[in-house]
């Protein structure tokens, strides 16, 4: 069963509206302007939390970012190259 809604009023520039509603589809512009905030609430949990974790520990500098993603690719090369190995 799908969560309860509400019918709430919003205001947004209408370039913005029409280009949401164009590309809503189906599911209609509710749902379309939904999994958009849906979207920036997690985006700003995230924040929250590096917010945290960077006043525990330090800010994250760009090498380690870099060798995160490097360590992303080989895994994913890994999974879609059978046989491929970390260089």
């Amino acid at each position: 069963m799908s969560e309860p809604t509400g019918k709430y009023s919003i205001t947004m520039p209408r370039d913005i509206a029409e280009a949401a509603k164009a590309r809503s589809g189906p599911s209609g512009l509710s749902a379309y302007v939904a999994a958009a905030v849906a979207r920036q609430i997690e985006r700003d949990n995230l924040n929250e939390l590096i917010t945290v974790a960077e006043a525990a520990h330090g800010p994250v500098t760009d090498d380690e970012i870099q060798s995160l993603r490097d360590e992303l690719v080989r895994a994913r090369r890994e999974q879609t190259e059978p046989g491929a190995t970390a260089a």
